[in-house]
């Protein structure tokens, strides 16, 4: 879902309105999520709430915007990989979690092949893109990691607190957008069909699905999944819109899909790493 997104944009929406994007992303599946649900959150969670979803949608989705125009040849999603070194050390501080050492090697494998994949020659060094790009990754390797340790209320399910979190982002998004891009751009059936998309499908739907994972695997674990994002945009490209993939690019998806892989395993008691058990019942969300 994630990974379509870059194949949407390039092809059905207006060009240069990374923050009316980011918001059109978040703010409509926020609230039609809220609609459907018919909860708001109650006392602590109403200030928990605003804080996951300044770190997961309504930061980190115009950064990384930012990133990926500045930084043409891919640097973005080589910027963007380094998000699981960063939930590791989120990890440490936040959950006492001590990193494996596995852990850390499929980290640097992870950006490793995630930059053969997406780097070309000639990529040029932007400050700003860069810092805007190691700032969306720390953004959301924060509101991940925060997110397994907070949890969420026990009688409260996925859907709504995916609701929660876009509403939150995209209200944040709402006024920023409009001071530095303006009103919104006239709108084809086309984009209407690309927002509507990225919304539904690469938003809500994508946001529940990755925090139901949050719930159920463990913080750093699920931050490796991130990766497959660039390799899936690369698939895509290559599937749908006739670009080309050069064996070394491929090589690079081997190597960032065994790191994925790799950080899936969880250390015993002796620090040897073994597969992680699925959970013995699923609890409904």
């Amino acid at each position: 879902m994630w990974g379509s997104t870059y194949a949407v944009t390039t092809e059905f929406l207006p060009p240069g309105r990374p923050l009316f994007t980011a918001l059109m992303r978040a703010l409509p599946a926020g609230l039609a999520l809220l609609a459907v649900t018919r909860t708001l959150p109650r006392g602590a969670w109403i200030g928990r709430a605003a804080v996951l979803g300044t770190l997961n949608i309504g930061a980190f989705f115009p950064l990384l915007f930012l990133a990926a125009y500045r930084l043409p040849g891919g640097v973005a999603a080589v910027l963007g990989a380094v998000g699981p070194l960063f939930a590791l050390a989120f990890a440490t501080v936040l959950l006492a979690e001590r990193p494996a050492a596995h852990r850390v090697l499929a980290g640097f494998m992870g950006v490793a092949g995630v930059s053969l994949v997406v780097l070309r020659s000639g990529a040029r060094l932007d400050l700003l893109g860069v810092l805007a790009g190691v700032a969306g990754a720390a953004a959301m390797s924060a509101g991940t990691v925060l997110t397994k340790r907070w949890g969420r209320p026990e009688s409260v399910g996925a859907l709504t607190f995916t609701g929660w979190q876009l509403t939150a982002g995209g209200l944040l998004l709402l006024p920023v957008s409009l001071l530095i891009e303006g009103g919104p751009p006239a709108l084809d059936g086309r984009a209407v069909a690309g927002y509507v998309y990225l919304g539904v499908v690469g938003t809500a739907a994508g946001y529940w699905l990755w925090f139901r994972g949050v719930s159920r695997l463990p913080a750093t674990s699920v931050a490796f999944l991130t990766l497959l994002s660039p390799l899936s945009a690369a698939v895509i490209g290559w599937a749908a819109l006739g670009q080309a993939l050069t064996p070394l690019q491929l090589l690079g998806m081997t190597i960032a899909f065994g790191g994925t892989l790799l950080a899936q395993l969880r250390t015993n008691t002796r620090g040897a790493p073994k597969p992680t058990p699925a959970p013995a019942t699923a609890r409904a969300c």
